[in-house]
């Protein structure tokens, strides 16, 4: 497709699925205000979500990623914990199953206290450029405004929770072969 018929197919993001938090210092208690309108735009659920302030959007972005790290972590190693007996002969692969089934069930433990319930926990952080010129981005202030998008994370969640839960079962099962025979 010719770009020309590219950009004509472009739709603009609608004001109601788009907040902006923008930079407008007034007062001392700015970041406070920032702080502040973030939080009602992630519990109005808006499908996008620009900030402007750094601070504040830095802070957004890694939260984002350490939530993410700990999902991956909790997939990743419980599936080394529920496949290295497959793979390993049995009487070594304890070594490696058991440590990577407590990392799996302590990041998700870390996960579903600290991540779980926090509005934020449903946005990941946009940077498909296509997507970004779909918004109002050229009315900011700010070059490098943080860009969040809301996502489904039901079956994220489903998986990291199956994974550790399988992950505790052969842990329990491991260990009490261990120690009780």
């Amino acid at each position: 497709m010719p770009a020309a018929a590219a950009s004509s197919l472009r739709v603009s993001v609608s004001a109601t699925d788009c907040y902006i938090v923008h930079e407008i210092y007034n007062g001392e208690s700015a970041q406070d205000q920032f702080e502040y309108e973030l939080e009602q735009a992630l519990e109005a659920q808006y499908k996008y979500i620009v900030i402007e302030p750094t601070r504040i959007g830095d802070e957004t972005a890694r939260w984002i990623t350490v939530g993410n790290c700990l999902h991956k972590t909790t997939v990743l190693a419980g599936t080394a914990c529920l496949f290295t007996p497959l793979a390993l002969p049995l009487d070594y692969s304890h070594y490696i199953s058991l440590p990577a089934g407590v990392l799996s069930l302590a990041c998700c433990t870390l996960y579903g206290i600290s991540w779980q319930f926090d509005p934020c926990c449903k946005y990941q952080v946009e940077y498909d450029a296509y997507k970004l010129s779909r918004l109002p981005l050229h009315t900011l202030t700010s070059s490098t405004p943080v860009v969040l998008v809301r996502k489904d994370d039901l079956h994220r969640k489903r998986l990291h929770n199956t994974i550790a839960l399988a992950a505790l079962v052969y842990c329990v099962k491991k260990i009490y072969e261990l120690y009780a025979v």
